[in-house]
């Protein structure tokens, strides 16, 4: 499949790269950042993917969430992929947090969604097994991230997928989505009525179920605004009940914004990078 190059700028001794393709899982052109270390001038090295929020397009991270100087310093590439598909003929609505930059992370199953909206399928399949073809990514180690919506999306994937992920980490989830209005709304939309089909994209439930065969990271700001939307606490407890390894860590003073997710954007690169390498 052909990747158009729509740009390319040096950055920390590697290349940040922005990327157009024309998906077969959305029907539509596709847009993602790339940022690569120098050591991928000499072999394959280990990825980290990035799933952003509502609203946020491939750039918001990549220029907000200042990842690519410690990913060149742990060697590790990054992947900023878009949040839902774009075009013309993209079903879309009125509201923020429906439809473009709001794609969930699911494979929409009701119209007018279904066409284009197969966010799983894009993230988990298509764009992983494309970058690989491609660029000097090393596909047997990866990890995922991201914030907020994106969050929600890099822990459901990665605990269903425990096998392609072998680290997960995320700031600011949408935790528990079942039981928000940052999710009841969605979910419905994507995936109709049956409220059995929401089960598997809510990080709560997963938790509680199956959780996560290695450690996972969660940042969450004590400030955040969105804090009764995002339910931090049924995670937390889920994880506690199951006793799951890894930390919660409640960060004092901090809201939902990029300067959050600057501030911990290295741990959370080097908790990725111990586990990749």
């Amino acid at each position: 499949m052909s990747i158009e190059t729509v740009s390319e700028n040096r950055s920390f001794g590697g290349t940040q790269g922005v990327y157009r393709h024309k998906s077969q899982t959305t029907g539509t052109e596709m847009t993602f950042a790339l940022f690569l270390p120098e050591e991928a001038q000499h072999g394959r090295v280990p990825v980290l993917w990035y799933l952003s929020g509502l609203t946020c397009t491939h750039e918001n991270a990549m220029t907000k969430a200042a990842a690519q100087e410690w990913c060149a310093e742990a060697g590790i590439a990054i992947v900023f992929p878009d949040t839902s598909p774009r075009g013309d003929d993209v079903a879309d609505d009125d509201a923020y947090d429906l439809g473009k930059g709001a794609g969930f992370y699911v494979n929409a199953t009701q119209d007018p969604w279904k066409p284009h909206f197969q966010m799983w399928q894009y993230i988990v399949h298509e764009l992983p097994e494309l970058v690989g073809d491609n660029f000097p990514i090393d596909r047997d180690a990866m990890g995922i991230t991201g914030h907020s919506m994106g969050g929600h999306g890099a822990l459901t994937i990665a605990m269903t997928h425990p096998d392609r992920y072998r680290s997960v980490s995320a700031f600011a989830p949408i935790a528990n989505p079942t039981e928000s209005d940052w999710g009841r709304k969605q979910l419905s939309a994507y995936l109709g009525d049956d409220k059995a089909a929401w089960r598997a994209h809510d990080a709560t439930i997963l938790m509680t179920e199956k959780g996560y065969p290695g450690e996972v990271l969660i940042d969450q700001g004590s400030s955040d605004q969105f804090l009764d939307l995002l339910k931090p606490e049924a995670l937390a407890q889920a994880m506690m009940a199951r006793r799951q390894p890894g930390q919660f860590r409640m960060q004092p003073g901090y809201d939902h914004s990029y300067f959050f997710v600057q501030t911990f954007m290295a741990d959370h690169v080097l908790w990725h990078a111990e586990r990749l390498a």
